[in-house]
């Protein structure tokens, strides 16, 4: 048991490498779904396409247990728009795309787990479906799963994210809210452009657009209450012109963090309120176009809970994360499973001390920690019903 555990971790290490080599960006994963079939084919593992590259493998025990539910575990699979600089020898072959969030080891531990679950099929409680996701940094992948029927039949399903912020083998897993819900914005300013030394014969956009940054950055700290999570972060600012000239355009981009529907109402209705009261100070026009894009993601207490347990009975009471407050203000668009069925969905420490290990996701400098492999694909197993080699924390790959 213990060495075809091993054995399957260590070519998880192996496919994970290989996965983060051939980044590709959301809704282009060719290579990844068919290396991610590819693996499926050899474990004897059913499976159908959805949402494009995304795939869907079912797991089924000949005598499912009284009152078993059907369990879902997800991993997701795209890339990002980084250019690499973390110098490893599996670093990225494609120019300007990267695993810079580790979607390349989420995976590969759902792949693990799928050998481990097919290797142990007749012991699972229930059926298992294992949802590889394409598109969740931005692409509403996971709706588009959703719509292509991934959930049918699911009563529950679980997924986790690698997070550097947190030691490595601590879980966070709330009974509600994880992960807040965001959108973007799109601030165009524009004025009457010149001659850089006539200013006065000018409607400088730049200026007003500069003061709208700042106006912004207020709205949290002055607008709402001091216990209200939430972020604006204004992200970009094009302006192009000339030493000489002033411009007669300039936007300014952005993004936004909430917890719920009414923060972002409200925090919608500032950002246009205040971009449009101080570009008629400055005696320039502004249109602001705000785009939503995911909801909070808030999981069901009773399977964060089981999560919780199941975590403990693994890797000590200790194990279990207090000094991480959530929500955490990033998103997931995880959030759409849970809002169709009960679930939970868990952050996962992943920093035990190396470099790259300790960087923030999204940096060019992040590199997945491999030996998490183990510990999630316990985590799976269990909640499948089926048990993994004792104190599996110990193991490295």
């Amino acid at each position: 048991m213990t060495d075809f555990w091993l054995t399957t971790m260590a070519a998880a290490q192996t496919l994970r490498r290989d996965l983060h080599a051939h980044p590709e960006p959301g809704w282009q994963e060719v290579r990844t779904a068919e290396t991610v079939r590819n693996t499926l084919d050899k474990l004897a593992i059913p499976w159908r396409k959805c949402a494009g590259t995304g795939t869907i493998a079912t797991l089924q025990p000949a005598t499912p247990r009284d009152g078993a539910k059907h369990i879902a575990l997800r991993g997701d699979i795209d890339a990002l728009p980084i250019v690499e600089q973390t110098g490893k020898a599996w670093s990225s072959t494609q120019s300007g795309c990267m695993h810079a969030c580790g979607h390349d080891g989420h995976t590969a531990t759902l792949l693990a787990s799928a050998q481990w679950l097919k290797h142990n099929e007749q012991s699972l409680s229930g059926p298992v479906t294992l949802l590889f996701q394409p598109a969740e940094e931005g692409g509403h992948g996971a709706r588009e799963m959703i719509n292509e029927g991934a959930l049918d039949g699911i009563d529950e399903i679980y997924g986790w994210h690698n997070w550097p912020a947190i030691p490595f083998g601590k879980l966070v897993c709330p009974d509600d809210i994880i992960m807040c819900g965001n959108g973007t914005f799109s601030i165009t300013v524009t004025g009457k452009g010149g001659h850089a030394s006539q200013p006065e014969l000018c409607r400088d956009p730049v200026l007003a657009a500069s003061a709208i940054t700042l106006a912004l950055q207020q709205i949290v700290s002055r607008r709402l209450a001091p216990q209200q999570a939430a972020v604006i972060s204004v992200t970009s600012f094009m302006a192009d012109s000339g030493p000489t000239i002033i411009p007669q355009q300039a936007v300014l981009g952005g993004s936004i963090r909430v917890p719920d529907d009414a923060t972002r109402e409200q925090i919608n209705t500032l950002i246009t309120d205040v971009s449009q009261q101080t570009a008629q100070s400055y005696g320039v026009e502004c249109q602001v176009e705000i785009t939503p894009r995911y909801n909070p993601t808030i999981n069901h207490a009773a399977q964060a809970q089981h999560v919780r347990q199941l975590w403990q009975a693994s890797y000590g009471t200790d194990s279990i994360d207090l000094n991480t407050r959530t929500p955490i203000m990033a998103s997931e668009d995880f959030s759409y499973y849970l809002r169709e069925i009960p679930g939970a969905f868990a952050l996962i420490g992943a920093n035990d001390g190396d470099e790259h290990h300790q960087v923030p996701c999204h940096s060019p400098h992040y590199d997945f920690n491999d030996n998490l492999i183990p510990l999630v694909s316990t985590l799976f197993s269990r909640l499948c019903g089926v048990t993994t080699p004792e104190k599996p924390a110990q193991q490295t790959i």
